[in-house]
């Protein structure tokens, strides 16, 4: 069995171009989602897939100069790009991160990976309960492969999971949602899409107590700025 974490990253953001190399503690972004990979159990690949424009070279460029795999598809197929990448790589589970995400919980992360192989799910999550930003997805591989041939419509590609969500009679879908109510939040957002999202993701950098900041602190921090 082969995992692998595709992480979809590019330059073109509308609300906040460049986001994805935006410095945060001294470290781009991109680099806060994968160095928290180290925390993870299972063995895994972890790929940045970006696109083939110009405007995202400098995405391919940092990972070159990090030793960080990457792979070059789509910009918009989204969907594409990473059916493709899985394929490149020979994944049988393909995690989903996106590098606008600085703070994945990757204890809740494990608990996901192991909560999809047990269930022989096709496709689960850990939505819902966390902070926005802080779940994450997994899809077999045979799934991602259904979705790419069979999902049609614009929003089936952009989002890679809408065509699974929209057809849930054609897979067997599971939710992480024993989540601890100490990391219940699922309004506060813990994503990076704004310059006041931005913001915050600094502010809790900065003042984390650890190198890796946790859900519960984060939480916690938050509700001081209120």
């Amino acid at each position: 069995m082969k995992i692998g974490i595709i992480i979809q990253a590019r330059m073109g953001s509308s609300r906040l171009p460049g986001k994805v190399l935006k410095l945060i503690s001294e470290k781009p972004l991109l680099e806060h989602v994968i160095g928290r990979l180290v925390q993870l159990h299972h063995p895994a690949t972890v790929v940045v897939a970006t696109s083939k424009l110009e405007r995202d070279k400098s995405i391919s460029e940092w990972c070159t100069q990090n030793n960080a795999l990457f792979f070059l598809g789509s910009e918009q197929d989204v969907l594409e790009r990473y059916y493709t990448c899985a394929i490149q790589y020979k994944f049988d589970h393909i995690v989903r991160l996106t590098a606008d995400n600085p703070f994945t919980d990757i204890v809740e992360l494990n608990r996901l990976i192991d909560f999809h192989v047990n269930s022989n799910n096709d496709y689960s999550h850990s939505f819902g309960m966390l902070p926005i930003g802080v779940g994450a997805e997994v899809f077999r591989m045979s799934a991602l492969r259904k979705s790419f041939f069979e999902g049609n419509q614009e929003h089936h590609r952009e989002h890679v999971n809408e065509y699974i969500l929209e057809n849930p009679e054609l897979f067997q879908i599971g939710i992480l949602d024993n989540i601890p109510k100490k990391k219940h939040a699922a309004t506060l957002r813990l994503t990076v899409d704004t310059e006041q999202d931005y913001d915050r993701a600094c502010l809790l950098a900065k003042m984390s107590s650890s190198q890796w900041l946790e859900t519960e602190e984060a939480i916690k921090l938050c509700s001081q700025f209120v």
